[in-house]
């Protein structure tokens, strides 16, 4: 091999392979980067990551019933993992979108083109940042390929916070004034896009350093104040149908959506409503969760004329914020000649149809109809349907009793083969965050309200917020605002399963105020159901409690361990604190 090696000619040597891309070939032209960019989509979970709905789990409005004892963060059993790809993948595509930048100015292209290319670059490096710096604070920061001779980078300590949060920003706000303003076609990332990406990072980032007593919240509560405004001014018609928003087979013109991940049936497919048609999903709403919603007249359910109770299911759901029918499944009951079939009946007793008229004037047969099927289309008997009493079926079952249904249509009816479309960024999330950093800079008032939280409670026809006139929550927290509060009242109704709850939580510092106390459901009398639910308090009716009351959230938690393989590797990096001395995963 050696004397093959000295005999070729250097320039066979320099002959690239055919059958393999290099960096000389991919970069050269405006189409080859568009080609390559392209693969920078896939950083966007949408609904292929379970993890999306697994998070709420994780705060206190959201319960997953796999059977093990509550969330890990809640019980406190969470190790110092040997790997994990919240460390790993994100820098995996950030190493990819620094070899486009890197070959950025030796390719055939444009001042603009030049531009564009590298505002696209700015915008995907800084998604999978604000990955890491949500879930480890200071981490290494890396803008360019690195080779072995970066032996600082490679084997030096995290870059501070302060630093990887402004280098961000920076990259972001320089995205915003160069990119095409259109992108490079429709759904792309175009100036909307990286503005959406700017309120979502400043208002995490601003709330995190205020609570987190930080300091230096103030530049990015602004970022996030002055991108969302001018988004809510671009944008200011919403959807009509809030289901409609995450259960249309496509987005393409819905207004509202920012961007969007296409699906196509046979190419293309997901298993989010799959996983809301049977039991292998347990994702189930709390009663904190439903207390939540507010009720038509806007008042809550404790200050309400309308609210007629809860010890009862139907009285429970009526004369609710409408979002509420689409996001848990009401209470109904219908007869199916005791079989588990495709066709049903009326019960005879009339009070177990009211939802069912409800949902038949609020959805169509391709959402939310009621009755609800499995995935083979057999009927639900009844809501609440308890996994521990399942009327004999053993699909579609929960354990608080409010079963989520948010991605739940019917369009598509075989299992694991959905091909909704789903919203990346969408107005829903801009205007909880205008309103929120607004208030947080000391600019909201009630024109703000009617831009944002206004809107949004059309949608669930829901009478407008007047922030003169708050009608005190005996539950709100005494620590917050009166005005905050109704401004993270919504963001929690409007986000609600969508994954923001945890990470909301953490920025507050409110974890264990708020998650870690027990999680309950429904209100029952348990010999309706065969004394077979636990009760709170092990009474003989009350709200079911399927865990019982959690340790609690420690301090350290709030940010992630840093697996242990990466410290073995580069010893400089150090642990968080507080996860020094937790047990290692083997």
């Amino acid at each position: 091999m050696l004397l093959i090696a000295t005999g070729c000619s250097d320039e066979f040597l320099d002959k690239l392979p055919k059958d393999e891309l290099s960096e000389v070939t991919t970069f050269t032209t405006n189409s080859n980067f568009e080609t390559f960019a392209w693969g920078f989509y896939g950083f966007f979970p949408a609904y292929n990551d379970l993890g999306v709905l697994n998070s709420e789990w994780y705060g206190d409005l959201g319960l997953q019933g796999s059977g093990s004892q509550g969330s890990a963060w809640l019980w406190q059993r969470m190790i110092v993992p040997s790997a994990s790809g919240t460390w790993t993948t994100p820098y995996a595509h950030i190493k990819r979108v620094n070899l486009m930048l890197d070959n950025i100015d030796n390719g055939v292209l444009s001042d603009s083109e030049k531009d564009h290319w590298r505002s696209v670059g700015y915008f995907f490096r800084a998604h999978e940042y604000i990955k890491l710096i949500k879930a480890y604070g200071a981490v290494p920061w890396v803008d360019r390929v690195l080779t072995e001779q970066d032996e600082d980078i490679l084997y030096g300590p995290r870059t501070s916070r302060d630093e990887v949060a402004q280098n961000i920003l920076n990259d972001l706000k320089w995205a915003e004034t160069h990119i095409n303003a259109s992108g490079n076609g429709p759904n792309t990332i175009n100036t909307s896009v990286v503005r959406a990406l700017i309120s979502h990072f400043g208002l995490f980032e601003g709330t995190w350093r205020k609570y987190h007593a930080l300091g230096g919240e103030e530049q990015y509560l602004q970022a996030c104040a002055d991108a969302s405004a001018q988004l809510v001014t671009d944008f200011s018609v919403l959807h009509p149908k809030y289901d409609e928003v995450f259960n249309s087979e496509s987005l393409n013109g819905v207004q509202g959506i920012l961007l969007y991940k296409e699906y196509e049936f046979t190419q293309l497919m997901h298993i989010f409503p799959s996983r809301h048609r049977n039991s292998a999903g347990n994702w189930d709403l709390t009663k904190k969760a439903v207390d939540s919603y507010l009720c038509l007249d806007g008042q809550t359910r404790w200050t309400s004329p309308l609210f007629d109770g809860d010890h009862n299911a139907y009285d429970e759901f009526r004369n609710r914020d409408h979002r509420l029918y689409f996001t848990t499944v009401p209470p109904f009951k219908v007869d199916t000649d005791g079989k588990n079939q495709l066709t049903w009946k009326f019960d005879p007793d009339p009070k177990h149809r009211e939802y069912i008229d409800l949902m038949n004037s609020l959805s169509d047969d391709e959402h939310k109809l009621l009755p609800t099927m499995n995935w083979r289309g057999l009927i639900v008997k009844s809501e609440p349907h308890f996994r521990k009493f399942s009327v004999g079926q053993g699909f579609n079952v929960c354990y608080t009793g409010y079963r989520s249904h948010k991605y739940y249509n019917t369009y598509a009816r075989i299992q694991n083969q959905d091909y909704n479309d789903a919203p990346i960024y969408r107005m829903g999330e801009i205007m909880v965050n205008y309103a929120e950093a607004m208030f947080e800079l000391g600019q909201f008032n009630q024109s703000i309200a009617d831009q944002t939280i206004n809107k949004l409670r059309a949608r669930g026809e829901v009478t407008p917020l007047n922030i003169s006139a708050i009608v005190e929550d005996p539950t709100r927290d005494a620590t917050v605002h009166p005005v905050l509060w109704e401004i993270r009242r919504e963001r929690a109704v409007e986000l609600m399963c969508e994954g923001y709850r945890f990470n909301d939580l953490r920025r507050w510092r409110k974890v264990n105020e708020y998650a870690g106390v027990e999680k309950l459901g429904r209100y029952v009398v348990n010999a309706e159901y065969g004394n077979k639910l636990p009760i709170q308090g092990g009474a003989a009716e009350g709200y079911v409690s399927p865990y019982g009351v959690p340790p609690g959230f420690p301090d350290h938690y709030y940010l992630y361990p840093i697996p242990s393989d990466q410290i073995v590797l580069n010893p400089e990096l150090k642990q968080n604190t507080g996860w020094e001395t937790v047990s290692v995963e083997e």
